[in-house]
């Protein structure tokens, strides 16, 4: 079973991963409020909140993420409804950001936010996938694992039947 091992990954990943950005951000908010300048005008103080508080929201985007997959990993049961749309939209906000590190930082970023994405998406198709029992007999259409009990009408013959 692949399922619940890409679960845990998934959550301990985007629980790094928000603890990592909202990290950053704090630090870049940090460092313009020390820097006291302006860019084109706009109020340092107003950039060094905005920073912090988009880290924090982003951070508590990535955070309720990875507590979706968590939750997945110990029920082990598929994402439904806006557990499942947070999912997506995570997966897609991933694709951004690696096509934007490509850019701006380098492969090595492009490859780790094309992994977190391959890991997203893994989880939403593995859970997607029916599950076959663990008795159940390669080739038995029914899935009762061969279960003793008589012939299949559907597909054994009829009975002959003597006069």
């Amino acid at each position: 079973m692949v399922r619940r091992p890409v679960a845990w990954i998934v959550a301990v990943v985007l629980f790094v991963e928000a603890f990592g950005i909202a990290a950053v951000n704090w630090f870049l908010g940090v460092v313009v409020d020390r820097q006291d300048m302006s860019l084109a005008g706009l109020d340092p103080d107003m950039m060094s909140v905005s920073s912090k508080v988009g880290g924090i929201v982003f951070g508590l985007y990535f955070a309720l993420c990875g507590l979706v997959a968590l939750l997945v990993a110990l029920r082990n049961r598929p994402p439904a409804g806006f557990g499942r749309i947070l999912l997506i939209s995570a997966a897609v906000v991933h694709a951004l950001l690696g096509a934007f590190a490509w850019g701006l930082l380098g492969p090595a970023e492009f490859v780790f936010m094309v992994v977190v994405l391959a890991l997203i998406v893994l989880l939403l198709m593995t859970y997607d996938s029916p599950q076959e029992p663990a008795d159940a007999v390669p080739g038995d259409p029914k899935g009762d694992g061969g279960a003793k009990g008589g012939a299949d009408p559907v597909t054994s013959p009829p009975a002959p039947t003597t006069p």
